[in-house]
């Protein structure tokens, strides 16, 4: 029995710490683009792509590739 004389204050403390987090996330605009994540799994692969260094003439002669696989040097 004399648990519930920890339970209880610990459990007003945990509630007590959700909803001030809640309210900070909502004091910091953490709910105003909900729509931004849902794009983002559709259009991930334009952003992959332009992450990656663009290959110049210099960098594929060093690597050994060729844009015409049918030149022969």
């Amino acid at each position: 029995m004399s648990i519930i004389y920890v339970l209880i204050p610990l459990a007003i403390l945990l509630v007590a710490l959700a909803i001030g987090i809640f309210f900070w996330a909502v004091r910091s605009n953490q709910f105003q683009d909900l729509e931004r994540q849902g794009y983002s799994i559709l259009f991930d692969d334009d952003l992959a792509e332009s992450k990656q260094p663009v290959k110049t003439e210099k960098t594929e002669a060093a690597s050994g590739i060729t844009s015409n696989p049918n030149k022969h040097d």
